[in-house]
């Protein structure tokens, strides 16, 4: 105030110079917090605005000084009004970026399709609940699932059709595993489940059995009464290793051998499945 209302320019210059110095960097480091940038602008310039103003509505002895101070006022008001509209659009393009970027890792982690995870997300998940189970002395199963029938379907009815097939499959998985369990698709008609915290191979059997009753029940397409089985290949860790690409592989081919048995049944990983994934890899 007493650097304000004193009749030396160079200082009047010095003293606005720091408000608006104080009041960039407020602007510049603090705006993704809003309320704490705005709060500081207000108290850093209400005060001089306040000051600059009373001081123009004195009786002064020097032509135009009142009106010198009033300029003054309006100016380090309407720079306040500017700046907290540069903490309004810095705040919402901070928002906006990092929206954004939320939104990327999620698409690059889940399937377009269905919203469940990918292989990417999956390997993950995979590398974070075997590691878990190996120190709790559990098993993880992974289930390798294939829609038997489901191309005929899409031969009949068109991709969109199958399209929707495909996200309704993807709805029953998740009402029939557990919170913890890991439901991913790996594209087309294939879908892996990661099942949790497991005790002996027995565990894995029933989910397998559960998953092949309720994905064989039919479905509903714009009116059409459609219908496809589920064959699963079934690979457990850390029996039959801790990597992923492995344990894929081996479900792969019990899974193969499944379908070449007669569909819509489950077989384990054995020796010459896991053999095969050996000679693959």
């Amino acid at each position: 105030m007493v650097a304000i209302s004193a009749h030396y320019p160079l200082l009047h210059l010095i003293t606005i110079s720091l408000v608006f110095s104080f009041g960039a960097g407020i602007v510049s480091r603090t705006s993704i917090r809003p309320n704490i940038c705005v709060i500081s602008l207000l108290l850093a310039t209400l005060p001089t605005v306040a000051a600059l103003a009373l001081h123009a509505l004195e009786r002064h002895a020097m032509p135009l000084h009142a009106e010198l101070f009033l300029v003054e006022a309006l100016v380090v008001a309407m720079i306040m009004a500017l700046s907290l509209q540069t903490v309004a659009h810095l705040y919402r393009s901070a928002v906006e970026h990092h929206t954004a970027r939320h939104d990327m890792a999620k698409l690059a982690r889940t399937d377009a399709l269905t919203g469940l995870s990918n292989r990417l997300l999956l390997r993950e998940l995979f590398q974070l609940h075997t590691e878990t189970a190996i120190r709790a002395k559990n098993m993880v199963a992974l289930h390798f699932l294939d829609l038997d029938g489901f191309k005929a379907i899409n031969d009949r009815y068109g991709h969109p059709a199958g399209d929707v097939l495909l996200e309704q499959v993807a709805r029953r998985l998740e009402g029939i595993v557990r919170a913890d369990d890991v439901v991913s698709r790996l594209g087309g008609d294939e879908f892996v489940v990661l099942q949790i915290g497991l005790r002996d191979d027995s565990e894995a059997e029933l989910l397998a059995r559960r998953i092949i009753r309720e994905i064989s029940k039919p479905y509903v397409v714009d009116g059409i009464s459609m219908s496809v089985s589920v064959s699963v290949g079934i690979a457990t860790a850390p029996k039959l290793g801790v990597e992923l690409e492995r344990l894929l592989a081996c479900a792969d081919a019990a899974l193969y051998r499944a379908k070449a048995d007669g569909k819509a049944r489950a077989l384990f990983c054995i020796e010459a499945d896991a053999a095969m994934a050996d000679m693959a890899a």
